[in-house]
């Protein structure tokens, strides 16, 4: 990836979801609950995939769109 502020689509389209740090919320429990991770480290979008399924789809959505997302939920 580039070391500007922004992700072009070919670098987001080429990221490596799988060896990226995933994490999810600290509310969520080890039980299988239904939960989503992030991933860090993707100027300019968050990368956000189904706890249960991580060798699945991954959604990729603005940085800005997230941050209001989850500051709608506080």
């Amino acid at each position: 990836m580039s070391s500007g502020s922004a992700v072009t689509n070919h670098e987001v389209l080429q990221g490596n979801w799988r060896a990226a740090p995933w994490r999810s919320s600290s509310y969520s429990n080890q039980e299988g609950g239904d939960c989503v991770e992030v991933a860090d480290g993707f100027p300019g979008v968050v990368p956000v995939r189904d706890s249960k399924v991580p060798g699945g789809p991954v959604v990729l959505v603005s940085a800005a769109s997230w941050s209001a997302f989850v500051g709608g939920l506080k």
